[in-house]
């Protein structure tokens, strides 16, 4: 009875120990695979704040909580089972799908430039949020969920293609383990970002010389941060919905352009001290020019579309 004890008990240890090792390897995995994918992480970080640009400091926490739930809902609901399933049996759609989104990411990228051009982000943004209603709060929400939910889509395939190899099983944890992180990370850093404005003026109420001086800096500084990340948030929509489509046209056999952008990477890699940095800008500012010239066509089209269906009807 007692050999049989230990026996039982000599089992569960060693069904401890491989359980163990399953969650480092899961959380090791699950690691990789979120380092893959940093820069669109970084980019879903830019992009999120002006979503809530004009609304009350009182709605801003609630507002990126709604889009921080959409947007797990969005990796966990949606993104996670149709890659796996699509990865087991239909791999090679994944390419062409993730190339739809990138063109919505460009042509996303692109209407925000030609609303500054023409004149239109003024008339949109002369009233603020805050004061256009319930049903402008929610636009906002539901169009940075739909903008999340193509950043999301790239995370999740870096991250599913840096996993390839392991067991269905092994790749569905992982993958979710990658969606809860990013997900806490990004919109944790958002949530950040946005109320430090908030925290800059209680440190200026502090009766701590170093602390008010803190503080003051902070609320002199934020809305300049949060118009740069605005700024930010649509060059880096252009830059990643760029480089999708530049990925994917290489993907799927057209070499040109991407062997192109990598040549022009390689030519500046190699200066001094710089090299580095050099050749991350042509391969951001290449990427950034694809989107750009993408979405330009299909904001034309959009835009050109209306038009000639309102003169048609006119006549």
């Amino acid at each position: 009875m007692a050999g049989g004890l230990a026996a039982l008990l000599d089992d569960i240890a060693a069904l401890a120990k491989l359980a163990a090792a399953s969650v480092d390897d899961v959380g090791a995995a699950a690691g990789r695979a979120s380092a893959k994918a940093a820069g669109v992480v970084i980019d879903d970080t830019a992009v999120t704040p002006r979503y809530v640009h004009g609304f009350t400091p009182d709605r801003e926490l609630p507002i990126i909580r709604r889009i921080a739930l959409g947007s797990l809902r969005n990796k966990l609901l949606f993104i996670l089972p149709a890659a796996l399933l699509l990865s087991q049996f239909l791999p090679w759609l994944l390419t062409p799908i993730l190339m739809v989104g990138g063109t919505y990411l460009a042509y996303e990228g692109a209407e925000k430039i030609w609303e500054l051009v023409s004149g239109h982000a003024k008339e949109h943004t002369a009233v603020p949020a805050a004061a256009q209603g319930t049903d402008t709060e929610k636009a906002m929400v539901g169009g940075a969920i739909r903008t999340d939910f193509i950043l999301s889509a790239e995370i999740m395939v870096i991250a599913l293609n840096e996993v390839a190899d392991e067991p269905f099983v092994s790749r569905a944890v992982i993958l979710a383990v990658v969606a809860l992180a990013i997900t806490v990370l990004v919109y944790g850093v958002v949530a950040l970002i946005v109320k430090m404005d908030d925290i800059g003026l209680h440190l200026a109420g502090r009766s701590n010389a170093a602390a008010a001086a803190t503080g003051r800096v902070l609320v002199r500084a934020m809305p300049k941060v949060l118009s740069v990340l605005s700024t930010v948030g649509i060059v880096a929509m252009l830059w990643v919905g760029g480089h999708i489509l530049l990925s994917g046209v290489d993907t799927l056999g057209w070499h040109a352009p991407y062997e192109l952008l990598h040549r022009l990477e390689e030519a500046v890699h190699h200066v001094p001290g710089v090299g580095g940095l050099a050749a991350w800008l042509v391969d951001t500012l290449g990427s950034a020019l694809v989107g750009l010239v993408v979405g330009a066509v299909v904001v034309g089209v959009l835009h050109l579309l209306p038009r000639r269906r309102h003169a048609a009807a006119a006549h």
